[in-house]
């Protein structure tokens, strides 16, 4: 989604990289924009993912967003076009989505993995989400193309939408289980619900406040507290937040043992996960929308998941979680 999710654990490179760019944009550099990108960390090699013509010799930047799942699906991207025989520069670890947006439509970046409820809220300005999710990829894709020259292909069955989380003694204590029950309490008892958000989160229509008008309560009513999204987690499990902002597909959720609130008014967007690219790209390199779609039909939710726990609760790299992915599904070798 959008989105500044999660702090991730992030190569010193990469780290490199994505500060440059944030003060070449920070500073208006406009002639010098983004970095080119750097090699990607890890080589592959083919496997059911084979050399493609198009693709063979030619440079691609791959960027990505500044949040563990992001920068993981960066590298699977990157991955995929190098055992395509793409030289893959990396800009993933973009801070910000419109940041990592803007650089793809300036030409900075070729291609990203987005999120069909990013597309259609945030870059796309339309209110209200399309409840399928198929219906909403395709009213994406049709109106990011007509307006923007920007092509969507593949979308996943992954759908990383967003979600409060409780700790299992709160949620007894409150007997809050669904976030009508939530807006009642806010109501009812603010100092009871104490909501740690992030930055982005608490300003976005498809988020806090956005949320508040759909069950009814009055945002600037809620204690809310900013923190940084891999610290709101932690911050819930101890109790020092009763409620906190989360990512469905987060690992630490299940590893923390936390509750997901009921969206019973179905609230949130879906978040697909789909290849972006603009339309130069797409007609230069058609292989890019081939090599990418068995990936991406392969990419759930539950698989997603396991790759941000190895990641946010293990330590591992997200490049070498990415790589490891491909390999075990045969996508390439090493």
């Amino acid at each position: 989604m959008i989105t500044m999710r999660g702090d991730g654990r992030r190569r010193s490179g990469r780290l490199v990289v994505a500060l440059a760019a944030v003060l070449a944009m920070t500073f208006g550099v406009a002639a010098c924009g983004l970095q080119s990108g750097g090699a990607l960390p890890l080589p592959v090699k083919p496997g059911s993912i084979t050399v493609q013509p198009d693709l063979d010799g030619q440079t691609i930047t791959v960027g990505s967003k500044d949040f563990t799942e992001q920068v993981i699906l960066g590298y699977l991207l990157g991955f995929s076009l190098s055992a395509a025989g793409a030289d893959v520069r990396d800009l993933t670890n973009i801070q910000g989505s419109n940041s990592a947006r803007d650089a793809m439509a300036a030409g900075q970046v070729d291609v990203t993995i987005e999120y069909t409820g990013t597309g259609w809220i945030n870059y796309l300005g339309n209110e209200l989400p399309i409840p399928d999710a198929t219906k909403q990829f395709d009213a994406v894709r049709d109106e990011d193309l007509a307006r923007n020259g920007i092509v969507w292909v593949n979308p996943a069955p992954l759908d990383n939408t967003y979600a409060l989380a409780v700790n299992r003694a709160n949620a007894a204590k409150t007997g809050v289980r669904t976030l009508s029950d939530y807006a009642a309490l806010v109501k009812r008892d603010p100092a009871a619900a104490t909501t740690c958000l992030e930055t982005e989160f608490r300003s976005r229509q498809d988020g806090f406040p956005g949320m508040a008008a759909k069950y009814g309560f009055d945002p600037a009513q809620a204690q809310t507290q900013i923190l940084q999204t891999g610290i709101i987690y932690q911050a819930v499990a101890n109790g020092n937040c009763v409620f906190g902002e989360v990512f469905t597909t987060d690992g630490r959720i299940k590893a923390l043992d936390l509750q997901l609130l009921d969206d019973d008014k179905q609230f949130f967007p879906h978040y697909n996960a789909a290849v972006t690219m603009r339309e130069d790209v797409s007609k230069e390199f058609p292989s890019i929308a081939k090599v990418t779609a068995p990936v991406m039909a392969a990419l759930t939710s539950a698989e997603m998941t396991e790759m941000n726990r190895q990641v946010d609760v293990d330590g591992h790299e997200p490049a070498d979680v990415a790589r490891d992915w491909l390999v075990a599904k045969g996508f390439v070798t090493v």
